[in-house]
């Protein structure tokens, strides 16, 4: 027994997934992290309990009519559907009598425990296809988990690991189907081809977005044929096998997210968002007949590469590092490297030109630019393990350059986890724009660590008129401090909250430990 455990805690990739799982842990708030998932949450709460989608109170700034004139969720399935399972447990469990003087309190006891067990799974499963990908494409055991370390610790992926939207989820099946589909390239195995294409067919149903990314899979297996000089009838071949596989299973997830439309809204052609710009425009035709597509494309296209506000360059500054490197480095670089660059390079390109013009061009309420956060990340998950394989062939300057970029991304994701994230959005209605978000977040962390926030003018009495949102913002955004804040929990419930959040952040150091130890006896092997 002993041999075993100690042949488990010297699996890389299981002490991988036990860090995963353990940041996870240690960053819940035990909030959903946004009004988008709580209405989430809702849809998945109505398809087995006799709750409606969107509550009449909720319209018109949720929610829009349809058959019947039904007032319907304008999202997609994806997320509420991951939800599904822990919901019904969630529920179960906030229904049990010693939660009876909670009551609904928020963080209520089933948002707890949604969010911690499914921010855990998918943090863990993420990991997991990270390093699998990472292997495939040649790169060692350790530079491997050096990239998914990078990837959990260092881009806005540990922001949305707290935040509980749909990014981290669309991130995990887009890694899933670049994983399996290069693996089929290289094994030929029609099992790995279908889960490949389900993966990227299942983001359909998350967010129709995520297009892309499948048009980005599918370009990724061409270029990879293509930098291989598969040529004439044999690139025929691989493309005809591909298709066999990927068409129908794309066409099949198609179908499922328009019986979905249809089922909510009577029609199998049109879209949730022609719907509610219909039902806005009607009722106030001031927005502008284009509405919501009413931002000047430069404006939305500049503004999430240079505004301190979003800038991508500034909230996942591993992707400077990473464009670098691929940039240095493509003669050194494998085929499938070379065409996982491209590949995820031109998606966040679309990406950011599709949301330029969007009137909400970068999330609104968000850490950085939450629509096209996930594909920078894709992007800069190769920095760490292109930064260490190269170190040698690429100097000091840009050993040193990489060093600091990554020390710089671990402090600004931290960052972002020790507020609720509409605090700087809040206090640029008084401080204006521009505003450097990550510099001001600093400043509220230290203010508020010393008691300073009125003194240095960050005072959050007069930000909003919601209770919630004021308790929300004038705590540390970790469970633990936000029982306490709020006051409704026993004494010893925030006590025990506090053990066992110190005893998670004491385990995740000691596992980060251990895998520095595996990786300095991998590489002396």
């Amino acid at each position: 027994m002993t041999s075993g455990r100690l042949s488990w805690f010297g699996n890389p990739l299981v002490m991988v997934g036990l860090a995963a799982a353990l940041i996870a842990f240690v960053v819940q708030s035990g909030e959903l992290g946004s009004s988008d998932t709580t209405h989430r949450l809702q849809s998945t709460h109505s398809f087995w309990s006799w709750d409606p989608p969107v509550f009449p109170d909720e319209y018109p700034e949720f929610g829009v009519h349809g058959r019947h004139g039904s007032l319907q969720s304008w999202f997609g399935i994806g997320q509420s559907l991951l939800m599904l399972p822990v919901d019904i447990l969630g529920t179960w469990i906030e229904r049990l009598h010693v939660f009876d003087n909670y009551g609904e309190t928020d963080p209520s006891v089933r948002d707890i425990v949604v969010v911690y067990l499914t921010q855990i799974l998918v943090n863990v499963l993420t990991a997991m296809v990270c390093f699998k990908l990472l292997r495939l494409f040649a790169f060692s055991v350790n530079h491997s988990i050096a990239g998914v370390l990078a990837l959990l610790l260092a881009t806005t992926h540990l922001h949305y690991t707290q935040n509980m939207m749909e990014n981290n989820y669309i991130c995990l099946l887009t890694l899933t189907g670049f994983a399996f589909e290069y693996e089929w390239l290289r094994s030929g195995s029609r099992r790995t081809l279908l889960i490949g294409t389900g993966a990227f067919g299942l983001n359909l149903l998350t967010r129709i977005t995520t297009g892309m990314d499948l048009l980005a899979g599918v370009l990724f297996v061409g270029l990879v044929l293509w930098f291989d000089e598969v040529r004439g009838r044999a690139l025929w071949e691989r493309c005809r096998a591909y298709a066999v596989i990927a068409v129908p299973v794309f066409c099949l997830f198609g179908f499922l997210d328009r019986l979905y439309q249809f089922y909510r809204f009577g029609s199998w052609t049109n879209t949730y968002a022609g719907l509610v710009a219909k039902e806005t425009i009607a009722r106030d035709p001031s927005v502008g007949a284009n509405w919501p597509w009413t931002t000047r494309w430069h404006v939305g296209f500049l503004g999430a590469l240079f505004k301190p506000e979003k800038s991508i360059f500034l909230f996942d500054p591993l992707i400077i590092l990473a464009l670098l490197l691929l940039v240095l480095h493509w003669r050194r670089l494998s085929s499938e490297v070379r065409a996982y660059g491209i590949a995820t390079c031109l998606m966040l390109l679309a990406y950011l030109s599709f949301y330029a013009r969007y009137f909400a061009w970068a999330g609104d309420f968000a850490w950085g630019d939450r629509y096209v956060s996930t594909a920078v990340e894709l992007v800069a998950l190769m920095a760490i393990p292109l930064l260490l394989k190269h170190r040698h062939d690429a100097g000091r300057v840009v050993w040193g350059v990489g060093i600091f970029l990554v020390c710089a991304s671990v402090v600004i994701q931290i960052e972002s986890l020790l507020f609720w994230l509409p605090l700087e959005i809040y206090q640029e209605e008084t401080l204006g724009h521009p505003t450097f978000v990550i510099a001001l977040r600093l400043k509220n962390i230290v203010a508020f660590a010393l008691g300073k926030m009125g003194a240095w003018g960050l005072n959050t009495e007069a930000m909003t008129q919601d209770p919630w949102d004021y308790v929300h913002i004038t705590c540390w955004n970790f469970l633990p401090f936000l029982l306490r804040r709020v006051g409704e929990a026993p004494e010893w419930v925030v006590r025990v909250a506090f053990a066992i959040w110190y005893a998670g952040l004491a385990a995740l150091a000691a596992t980060l430990l251990r895998i520095r130890v595996l990786a300095k006896r991998l590489h002396e092997a």
